[in-house]
């Protein structure tokens, strides 16, 4: 299953940050016991790159790990090297570019209609639109318009509430940081990451498609 195809079946990407390399990698790994098989492991993490690698023998082709906050053309190559199998920026950076160039997919960071554009033309997967809080549900609704065939995943501020509406509203999934990881990647209750899991996992399986009736 390709990164578009992964995204419109889960409908969630778990992003995992946190300061204990061990408790990252259990992090992912309970995700994907849990369901949650598209984690993306932030570059910010101490030791992300080991945590991805981990995370990658353990899983294998059970779930997808990608690598978040891929800003430098450097950090895209570490990232592959890594194993990682898809990367996350928060812009559009040469970490995106060099991505590409490597055939990593790649969510690109976007927020305004000209960088939505610039990522897709650039070759992104999909677009990470953040910080969605500042423009929340009616403004995903409205970059649609023009764009109705672009792969949006918005990230920023998005809570279980929050991810059904942006689901119904055309997003393909949405990416969310701490309302669902918590403290866990930091050495927080496993079984506490499991119950947000599980509630996250709810939340987007109900969530209508669009052109579905609520």
């Amino acid at each position: 299953m390709n990164i578009t195809e992964a995204l419109r079946h889960q409908r969630l990407v778990a992003i995992v940050r946190g300061t204990e390399p061990a408790a990252a990698t259990r992090t992912v790994l309970t995700l994907a016991e849990e369901g949650i098989t598209l984690v993306e492991v932030s570059l910010n993490t101490p030791g992300a790159l080991d945590v991805i690698s981990r995370a990658r023998a353990a899983l294998g082709a059970g779930a997808q790990v990608g690598a978040g906050t891929v800003i430098t053309a450097d950090d895209a190559d570490r990232a592959a090297g890594a194993g990682a199998e898809f990367v996350v920026t928060p812009a559009i950076t040469q970490g995106l570019h060099t991505a590409v160039g490597r055939g990593l997919p790649v969510l690109a960071g976007a927020l305004t209609p000209t960088e939505v554009m610039t990522a897709t033309q650039a070759g992104a997967a999909a677009v990470k639109l953040f910080p969605a809080s500042l423009g929340g549900v009616r403004y995903l609704r409205a970059l649609l318009d023009p764009f109705p065939e672009a792969t949006l995943v918005p990230v920023g501020g998005v809570d279980a509430d929050a991810a059904r509406d942006y689901l119904a509203a055309g997003a393909v999934a949405v990416g969310i940081g701490s309302p669902l990881v918590g403290d866990a990647a930091s050495g927080g209750p496993p079984e506490e990451l499991r119950a947000r899991a599980r509630r996250f996992l709810a939340a987007v399986r109900e969530a209508p498609r669009p052109g579905e009736r609520p």
